[in-house]
């Protein structure tokens, strides 16, 4: 195993709230991007370290905290103690492979959620851990890896496009996540289109290869259900939630990411069944083909079942056999050979047999 991946053995025994990063190192260095903006102005800038976010709570602006890397485990510690997160919340942080999930904790939510992305032309689809925390202060978000898909967010913001710069850290909140489930269509289309084909190549052309594709999407059926499923709970947790974080105009919005978030589950489930139905049919094609081989097989030995019959008795090689002794005894064996599997192949027929 590499130096750079820790696994959760690393933490056992450990008192809970214990900062040790739990996933593979994908960035050498934290980076704290802020972005600050109201309806009236707008900054962006790189902060150098962690100190820098002292600042954040005197400021009536929206701020967005983009941390990326996950590793540095002082810069997480002082992010904790500038905000006031619990020791839980930034182990979760710090603990990739978290269940998505959404906790009220008064003064602050915390939601995690996974992004999807595809490596280049790579069909394989990763998943990246999404931690948010949303406070009167703003909105913190925390990646692993550089790169998201939030980018369309942050032009907008830049443009004073929309509603985002007029409006809360809560309805920033609904956007990141918006996008996070918007970019799930993009994965789920994608595998779509390759379940299709195989359902069409199944009906038209049942090839032995196709059962490790039909596997192999399977396996990404179970990983896309297990990242996407429990969104909707996330969700729904903060439709229901009484925090006065959230105001009502944005619990709209929410709920519009909810109907999407049933909509890819919706979308999982049918793929999954098509998935189940394009193996039944693999299976049923296979079953069917074998059995006309053996149909075709019983049937070529039973037309010469008789014939051994017949040659055997001929083999014998006793000495007083009459047939022998006839001019055209052999003529007639043969004749009788062919009448007899004439005679079957013509019975055959006539059952359907083949």
């Amino acid at each position: 195993m590499p130096n750079n991946v820790h696994t959760r053995r690393a933490k056992a025994g450990l008192p809970p709230g214990t900062l040790i990063p739990v996933g593979e190192k994908r960035v050498d260095h934290t980076t704290l991007t802020l972005i600050e903006y109201n309806a009236d102005t707008f900054s962006e800038r790189v902060l150098p370290n962690a100190e820098a976010c002292r600042e954040l709570k005197n400021s009536s602006a929206v701020h967005w905290l983009n941390i990326e890397g996950l590793h540095e485990i002082d810069t997480l510690q002082q992010i904790g103690d500038i905000f006031g997160l619990h020791p839980l919340v930034l182990e979760d942080i710090a603990t990739t492979g978290q269940r998505p999930r959404m906790e009220d904790y008064g003064d602050y939510i915390h939601v995690v959620v996974k992004m999807l992305y595809r490596r280049g032309d790579e069909r394989q689809t990763f998943s990246e851990q999404i931690s948010l925390i949303l406070g009167p202060f703003g909105v913190l978000s925390f990646q692993e890896v550089k790169g998201d898909v939030f980018d369309p967010i942050r032009e907008r913001i830049r443009a004073a496009k929309g509603r985002v710069r007029g409006a809360g850290p809560d309805y920033l909140t609904y956007r990141l996540l918006d996008a996070v489930i918007d970019n799930y269509f993009i994965i789920l289309e994608d595998v779509n289109d390759r379940v299709e084909l195989i359902q069409e190549q199944v009906s038209d052309h049942p090839d032995p290869a196709i059962i490790h594709d039909i596997h192999q999407l399977k396996r990404d059926m179970i990983f896309l259900r297990k990242a996407l499923w429990p969104v909707r709970e996330v969700v729904s947790g903060l439709l229901k939630s009484e925090s006065t974080l959230i105001v009502p105009s944005t619990e709209i919005f929410l709920r519009d990411a909810y109907e999407h978030t049933v909509q890819v589950i919706d979308m999982i489930e049918t793929m999954r069944d098509t998935l189940s139905t394009a193996l039944d049919i693999y299976l049923s094609s296979m079953s069917n083909r074998m059995n006309e081989i053996m149909r075709v097989l019983t049937v070529m030995s039973t037309l010469f079942i008789p014939l051994t019959f017949i040659v055997g008795v001929y083999g014998m090689n006793f000495e007083h056999m009459p047939e022998l002794s006839l001019r055209y005894g052999y003529a007639g064996v043969w004749a009788v050979m062919g009448v007899t599997v004439f005679a079957m192949f013509a019975y055959f027929r006539r059952q359907k047999w083949f």
